[in-house]
């Protein structure tokens, strides 16, 4: 269950990383975070986003052209 959702349907690259980088930024350490996008692009964005801050990318899922991304602040 997240802490927070992130809704970034609509918005293209950069913008997805970005909202998702201020909404985790704002939380504690071990707290969870769903980002919701709409940019397909976004699937290796938000991969190579957490692979680079240490973030945990704990899953990826796609329903009806929405990207559900739970992301796990370290």
């Amino acid at each position: 269950m997240a802490d927070e959702t992130l809704d970034a349907s609509g918005l293209n690259c950069p913008l997805p990383i970005l909202k998702t980088k201020k909404a985790l930024s704002k939380m504690d350490t071990g707290k969870i975070l769903d980002v919701i996008s709409t940019d397909a692009g976004s699937v290796k964005d938000i991969e190579a986003f957490c692979n680079q801050t240490g973030n945990k990318l704990v899953s990826t899922t796609e329903d009806g052209g929405k990207y559900i991304f739970t992301i796990e602040k370290v």
